[in-house]
């Protein structure tokens, strides 16, 4: 028994050597921080819909604002208030509102950035939508591309807001750490 837990205890001993130069030429990744603000468009009306109500409780409308509406979104971010300004990428994903008062949005979403600095990453958002408050925080809650490992939030501003026709426009002003 004795050669046995030598031979597995040298074993084990020369592993951990060949291990020391690995660890020591490792460079720990450097945590940066980057503060994007954006306009994100969503249209439930009008010309260029962007938000659409996909299901909700039988018998009652179907809108932003009724417990249990399910909206799909392609809302267009841009960098300024001004929908026809430069275009950075889209949000796309669901929001529920799962408030029974109607007060509050469930967003689930990726911002997919396709401007030159960002193109080709993202941020995925979760968190609760209190639209009626003037600002809301959201969770940033992991990224790709250069956005990998994020974390962060995003501090929302509704800026437009024509409630009986469900068009919104509000402005993203997110802080994200990421590797």
């Amino acid at each position: 028994m004795a050669p046995t837990s030598l031979t597995t205890s040298a074993t084990i001993f020369f592993l951990l050597l060949l291990a020391i130069p690995i660890c020591l030429e490792a460079k720990p990744l450097k945590l940066k921080q980057t503060q994007v603000v954006f306009y994100m468009h969503d249209w439930e009306t009008g010309a260029n819909v962007t938000a659409i109500p996909i299901a909700g409780l039988p018998k009652k409308p179907w809108a932003v604002g009724t417990f249990a509406t399910i909206i799909a979104i392609d809302d267009a971010l841009t960098e300024t208030i001004d929908r026809n300004s430069a275009q950075i990428g889209r949000a796309q994903g669901i929001y529920v509102n799962s408030a029974l008062d109607g007060s509050d949005l469930h967003l689930l979403m990726s911002v997919v950035f396709t401007n030159k600095q960002y193109n080709g990453s993202s941020l995925e958002i979760q968190g609760a939508n209190r639209f009626f408050n003037k600002y809301r925080e959201v969770s940033v809650v992991s990224g790709t591309g250069m956005f990998r490992l994020a974390r962060g939030y995003a501090i929302l501003e509704t800026v437009f807001l024509d409630l009986p026709v469900s068009n919104a426009i509000i402005r993203w002003n997110v802080t994200v750490l990421h590797y």
